[in-house]
């Protein structure tokens, strides 16, 4: 997400699991830079491999490092065309999901770690009609479950 106020390229990623709709967010303080690769292998590492396997980016400068992804944690990276949003449909509906907490005008820098767990958990607490009114938290959990089952 990107942001009129934002110092320099500070801007949001937005993570969503495609199937249960679990989203992460990480405040991302410059585009042009590694840690959010770094980031998103440190966040992503401790879930199971099937629930990593892959994650597809649009064309943004901040995922040039993508390759690290594979050899951090063994994600396979995508990337969708130029100018097709829709290819990573969930992302686009969380981000506007995400505007009622974070408008245009938001001062990303400002933004705590805190502040950005609790629209986190805000976000996977909500019932979505998709998930049978399950919150994306349950049915990643109960995904979890299922995968851990022999």
């Amino acid at each position: 997400m990107i942001f009129e106020r934002a110092q320099g390229d500070a801007n949001v990623a937005t993570l969503v699991e495609r199937k249960t709709r679990y989203t992460v967010l990480l405040r991302n303080n410059d585009r042009k830079s590694r840690p959010l690769m770094n980031r998103l292998i440190h966040e992503m590492s401790p879930l199971p491999a099937e629930a990593r396997r892959s994650i597809t980016f649009d064309r943004g400068l901040e995922f040039v490092a993508w390759r690290e992804l594979e050899t951090g944690m063994g994600t396979r990276a995508w990337f969708c065309d130029p100018q097709a949003p829709w290819q990573k449909g969930s992302v686009e509906n969380m981000n506007r999901r995400l505007r009622r907490y974070l408008p245009r005008d938001t001062a990303v820098l400002q933004l705590t770690p805190r502040s950005m767990r609790m629209m986190c958990q805000r976000l996977n607490a909500t019932p979505r009609k998709c998930l049978g009114y399950r919150t994306s938290t349950e049915a990643f959990r109960d995904e979890l479950i299922r995968l851990e089952e022999p």
